[in-house]
């Protein structure tokens, strides 16, 4: 895919951080659109009674930390799974159809519910990006909503995403999380025509951390797991997500005695639609990250950067 070297020496501190730090962590969450209790599955619409309020008591009790919300403008998909229906077993004909349940249209674009967006503009230390635009796609892989599409046809999706957000008045750091992961080369190219300044779609959660480890698990492939990096064509800055709730506290350790960037991952909701997430932010997730938090201030003190995206990504784009 035409990918530049990582940004940083191994043998030296990378550029990417600020003097006196020597890693950093981030945060960031999937999925977050404005869907209540009362849907068939909550995913912030209910505030802070809700997933956010998760969100909220973690940023109270961890002062020093950031989040990156990624959040969908018109999420669509009402199941998470495919719906009973013959036509899903006819060759070509499935291919070309909606596999689950949907939304009425319009139902959960964010520039119709100005509670939800006031809501977010409001929480300290957070910052929101895109996360596709319907989250849907046609045939099988429903879920992965960039596939076949060329790069005009991308560039007019993130326009319409970003469309809403302004229509909304929700605050956006530049930044995009392609659902499922998937990253082709036409959206890559759009993001970078687009003025996006991060995109985050590596994910490995398996390949043994050591300063040269590759991206080998969902995603972009082949690039680097513990550094940001911009993509060849444009400065488009990368960031692979490499810790979620199955992870262990070791792989953390390993990451930050690297040097690297400790990308924590989670969705906003952990059962819904048919489908559990493994990294969705139930309660038990949330207290697994309260003491890896707690743990990392403990044993890394002012070393730690906690830091978004969005900081990141400013930072290295920062005129010489």
């Amino acid at each position: 895919m035409g990918i530049l070297n990582r940004m940083n020496a191994p043998s030296s501190p990378p550029d990417w951080l600020p003097p006196g730090k020597t890693a950093a962590v981030c945060f960031s969450i999937d999925d977050v659109h404005p869907a209540t209790s009362q849907d068939d599955y909550e995913t912030g619409g209910d505030l802070g009674d809700g997933a956010l309020g998760r969100v909220e008591t973690m940023l109270h009790r961890h002062p020093q930390l950031k989040v990156t919300l990624f959040v969908t403008p018109d999420w669509r998909p009402r199941g998470l799974v495919r719906r009973p229906s013959l036509l899903t077993r006819i060759p070509i004909v499935r291919e070309h159809i909606i596999w689950p349940t949907l939304h009425p249209e319009g139902k959960m674009r964010v520039d119709r519910h100005a509670a939800f967006v006031d809501y977010l503009n409001a929480l300290p230390r957070t910052e929101i990006a895109m996360h596709g635009l319907h989250h849907l796609h046609r045939g099988p892989r429903f879920a992965v909503e960039f596939q076949e599409q060329g790069q005009l046809e991308c560039a007019g999706m993130l326009r319409q995403g970003l469309d809403i957000f302004m229509n909304a008045g929700l605050k956006h750091s530049g930044g995009f999380q392609p659902p499922a992961w998937n990253l082709p080369q036409a959206l890559i190219q759009a993001l970078g025509d687009e003025s996006f300044r991060y995109v985050s779609s590596g994910r490995d959660l398996l390949t043994p951390v050591s300063p040269d480890a590759q991206t080998a698990m969902s995603g972009l492939r082949g690039v680097s797991l513990l550094f940001p990096q911009e993509l060849a064509h444009n400065r488009l800055l990368h960031f692979s997500a490499n810790f979620q709730a199955t992870s262990t506290p070791q792989r953390a350790f390993d990451i930050i005695d690297n040097g690297g960037l400790l990308s924590i991952k989670a969705h906003i909701f952990k059962t819904g639609g048919g489908h559990t997430m493994a990294d969705g932010l139930d309660d038990l997730y949330c207290n697994y990250l309260d003491l890896l938090f707690t743990t990392l201030r403990q044993r890394y003190g002012d070393t730690l950067w906690w830091t978004s995206m969005g900081d990141i990504s400013e930072r290295v784009h920062k005129p010489c």
